[in-house]
């Protein structure tokens, strides 16, 4: 289980319903090595909480926990456009994504074409 940050909670009900289920479950934090943005030259006034640390993501490093792990199959959770992409790329087994990260739209980005017809209708309009 590959899982962000900001979906900590639930990656920690999944992981309880896949054991719950008999399977065994490895879990990867985006976060995972800890590694301050500075290091890749993001400068203080880019950071999103200015003067505190903040670690990047790293999806590289998941993959690698769960290629360690010898996982037979992989479940993504919430990981950033790009880091998904670097997650699949690395990781040995197959992968599934059981959401994506949406903030906006509540990690539904589907949302918003469900409701095409009603709230989102303008969005159908030219030069919205």
């Amino acid at each position: 289980l590959a899982y962000c940050v900001g979906l900590a909670r639930e990656a920690e009900l999944v992981a309880q319903i896949l054991e719950a289920q008999g399977f065994g479950c490895v879990s990867g934090i985006c976060k995972v090595g800890s590694t301050p943005k500075e290091e890749i030259g993001i400068r203080e006034s880019e950071k999103i909480r200015i003067g505190q640390y903040e670690s990047m993501c790293n999806p590289v490093l998941q993959a690698r926990i769960m290629n360690d792990a010898k996982t037979h199959f992989n479940i993504a959770l919430g990981l950033c456009v790009g880091h998904d992409s670097l997650f699949f790329r690395y990781a040995d087994a197959p992968t599934i994504v059981l959401a994506v990260k949406d903030r906006v739209a509540g990690h539904n980005p589907l949302g918003p074409i469900y409701t095409s017809a009603s709230y989102y209708a303008r969005l159908k309009n030219k030069g919205f």
